[in-house]
């Protein structure tokens, strides 16, 4: 799921204003909250992704 800057803002409790902000002016802090919410993002795929291996196994037992 593709997050926007309001979304996000609203995730980490912030007005979206402030995630422009760190963007143009704290780009290191700005790289470091996107990476964080990758992690996320593919820790979940790969939770989707083991369950689906998971089903398919048990179908073909």
């Amino acid at each position: 799921m593709k997050m926007t800057k309001r979304d996000i803002a609203g995730y980490l409790g912030v007005d979206y204003k402030t995630i422009f902000n760190w963007e143009k002016n704290k780009p290191n802090l700005y790289k470091t909250v996107m990476k964080g919410l990758a992690f996320d993002e593919m820790v979940e795929a790969q939770k989707l992704s083991y369950e689906k291996v998971k089903a398919l196994q048990e179908k073909y037992r």
